[in-house]
Parts: C-alpha cells; sequence; structure tokens
C-alpha cells in the first residue's frame, strides 16, 4: 500500500473534519475489521514503522517520511517494537492512543489558521465522535450534558486531601479509563445517604473528606467554581462552636 498523496490541504472546519473522519475510519478499520492483517504487518523484527489514516479512508503501516520537517505531523514511531511484549488487547489499546493523538494533532496543523471561534467549532465536532481508543476497547462514548455541571468533573471524580490537593492513583491504559460510577459506587451522600451517580453533580469537604450531592448542601457547580476550600455544614458547625 502507498502512502497517499495530500491533493489539497483542507481550509474549511467542514473539510478539517471531513479529513479526520476519513483518516479516522481507516486506522479503526485498521484496530478492528482489518486488525489480524495489521498484527502480522506489524513485524518488531522490521524497523520504526508507523500507522497512518488516509483522506481516502485506508490505512497503512510504514516508515515515517524522510522528509525534514515532514508534510504532516508524525504518528507514533515504532509501534510494532512492543507487538510481542505486551498482550495483544493492551498493545492494540496502547496503538489506539497514540492514534488518537496523531488525528487530532493532524486536525489542529490544518486547523492552524482557524479563528478561536472555528478552533472551538472544530474540536467540539471531533468530541461528538468516539475516540478510537473508545471504539478498541468497545467502551461506552458519554457525551456530557450542556449544562453548568460540566467544569467540575473533577469534583466528582477525585478525592481531595486537607490541603485541596487531589489525590490520584496511576492506572494501565485499559483500566484507567473505568467509569465514574465504577469507582465511586460504594460513596455515600453524607447528608441524604444516598449512592453516587455521575448524572449528578457532587462536591467533596476538604475538611472530613465525605461526599455529598450539591442540591443536598445547597451548591451549585457554578457556585463551586469560586470556593477554594469547601467545608460541610457538619464542618461549618463544629468550627462556630465555642
Amino acid at each position: 500500500m502507498e502512502m497517499a498523496a495530500i491533493s489539497s490541504s483542507p481550509r474549511t472546519v467542514e473539510e478539517i473534519f471531513k479529513d479526520y473522519s476519513a483518516r479516522r475510519s481507516g486506522i479503526v478499520r485498521a484496530l478492528t475489521y482489518d486488525v489480524d492483517e495489521f498484527y502480522a504487518t506489524c513485524d518488531p523484527e522490521k524497523e520504526n514503522l508507523c500507522l497512518y489514516g488516509h483522506p481516502n479512508e485506508t490505512w497503512e503501516v510504514t516508515l515515517p517520511a524522510e522528509e525534514v520537517p515532514p508534510e504532516l505531523p508524525e504518528p507514533a514511531l515504532g509501534i510494532n517494537f512492543a507487538r510481542d511484549g505486551m498482550q495483544r488487547r493492551d498493545w492494540l489499546s496502547l496503538v489506539a492512543v497514540h492514534t488518537d493523538s496523531w488525528l487530532l494533532a493532524v486536525a489542529f496543523y490544518f486547523g492552524a489558521r482557524l479563528n478561536r471561534n472555528e478552533r472551538k467549532r472544530l474540536f467540539s465536532m471531533i468530541n461528538d465522535l468516539p475516540t478510537v481508543f473508545e471504539v478498541v476497547t468497545e467502551r461506552k462514548h458519554s457525551k456530557e450534558k450542556p449544562n453548568a455541571d460540566n467544569g467540575n468533573k473533577s469534583r466528582s471524580s477525585t478525592k481531595r486531601t486537607n490541603d485541596g490537593q487531589a489525590k490520584s492513583t496511576p492506572r494501565g491504559y485499559d483500566e484507567g479509563y473505568a467509569e465514574d460510577d465504577d469507582e465511586h459506587g460504594e460513596t455515600l451522600c453524607g447528608s441524604c445517604g444516598g449512592n453516587y451517580s455521575g448524572d449528578e453533580f457532587w462536591i467533596g469537604c476538604d475538611i472530613c473528606e465525605r461526599w455529598y450531592h450539591g442540591k443536598c448542601v445547597k451548591i451549585t457547580p457554578a457556585k463551586a467554581e469560586s470556593i477554594k476550600q469547601y467545608k460541610c455544614p457538619s464542618c461549618s458547625t463544629k468550627k462556630g462552636r465555642p
């Protein structure tokens, strides 16, 4: 399969998105429908190989471009070297993650001359599609509801220490994208005792580290943005006592 030449550079948001979608389709095919062929092509005994998606919805595993700088951003180099050192599923997931990054790089390379609103619209269109990683690992592509909750996901998915720093636990590619409902399924609201739900806004107390429904403690997502250190009603009452 020969490298597909770029006939013309897409310039508008719609043209760039069409180019992105086509390249993505080719890569999704490589990592799903043509996965056996793709796996066999990535021989670890060969030189550094890259996975390319082309504007005609085809894919190709080949050496990186020789010209410096290249005509387009380059995909992850040497994907074939890790093939036999990992579980097949994990290796495909890793390739998918790097490929998602490359697809975004190409799209915003073409979109470098777009204005701020156009770039925002382009990313919104791209973000409406499942990532290659989500397709390969068969994970659900969830769209956030267009409300004020969007800017506060970190408060519902991370624990906070007394100094306000978020705690995080390193996880592998396959387990690191677990749904919030699975991760916090046993978390109960300190006010009503209800179970955690990713569809509702939650806020964590920086003093006792309990979690609360925003509606139970009368804190909206917008109000939470301006709170540097949140104290739940119980902790606030304790401090106020003589």
